[in-house]
């Protein structure tokens, strides 16, 4: 049986979380209209939202990714811009907005669970995903999907030899997997650099942060519309 998986071609499936499988980008964009109306009195929201995303830029090292780290980087933010006059309340403000992002409730994307439950039948499943653990944790939880997935690798950052690793171990090694998620520099780039499948599937609503050039000239690049083309596209794959 071991012999016959591993002369497919692939024989691993991974999946991003956030935005891939559910919703989560919007959340952050709904949290920082209400940071900009605090700060309105202090400075314009463009110019707000620039040293925002200069703040998280600088932090990602410190704090990681996720909404803990996103609350500290406004607080810092609001601290500058009010050249440390911000309002206590405002303080307490953000902190209210951070808690309120960690009790929203998962809502799934169109065909993520059908395409979960599509591979799983027939590929080893992975979800690797990047954030806070606890938060993390609690979407998968959340989601219904746990099952579904033959391993789960909630990582600090997405770097080529993370996937390398990953797949060593608990597949037959980048060449035979496939990585499908919604940024092109963190769920893509990195897979089709170490010889594996990246697949993009756009969300919609992009952080500036995950952005990157597609491998447009890389043979193992796709980009499919939603989840529900991916069994078609790996029909194709074989």
């Amino acid at each position: 049986m071991g012999e016959r998986i591993r002369m497919r071609t692939l024989t691993c499936i991974a999946f991003d979380a956030d935005d891939t499988l559910w919703h989560n980008e919007r959340f952050y964009r709904l949290t920082q209209e209400r940071f900009a109306d605090l700060l309105r009195d202090y400075t314009e929201a463009d110019h707000l939202m620039a040293r925002l995303l200069e703040a998280e830029k600088r932090n990602i090292g410190q704090y990681g990714y996720g909404i803990k780290g996103f609350v500290l980087s406004m607080i810092e933010t609001a601290i500058e811009v009010t050249e440390e006059r911000v309002p206590a309340s405002v303080i307490a403000e953000l902190l209210a907005a951070g808690q309120d992002m960690l009790r929203q409730p998962i809502e799934l994307l169109p065909h993520a669970e059908e395409a979960v439950k599509a591979v799983a039948d027939t590929h080893h499943v992975l979800l690797i995903t990047k954030g806070d653990l606890l938060d993390q944790e609690r979407k998968l939880a959340q989601s219904g999907l746990g099952d579904l997935f033959d391993g789960v690798e909630i990582v600090s950052e997405k770097t080529p030899d993370t996937y390398a690793r990953i797949f060593d171990a608990h597949a037959d090694g980048a060449e035979h997997a496939m990585m499908v998620g919604n940024s092109m520099r963190s769920d893509v780039v990195p897979v089709v650099e170490i010889g594996g499948w990246g697949v993009f599937v756009p969300h919609g609503l992009e952080w500036e942060i995950e952005a990157a050039p597609a491998p447009q000239e890389a043979p193992r690049f796709h980009e499919i519309a939603d989840l529900g083309a991916l069994p078609e596209l790996l029909d194709q794959i074989g």
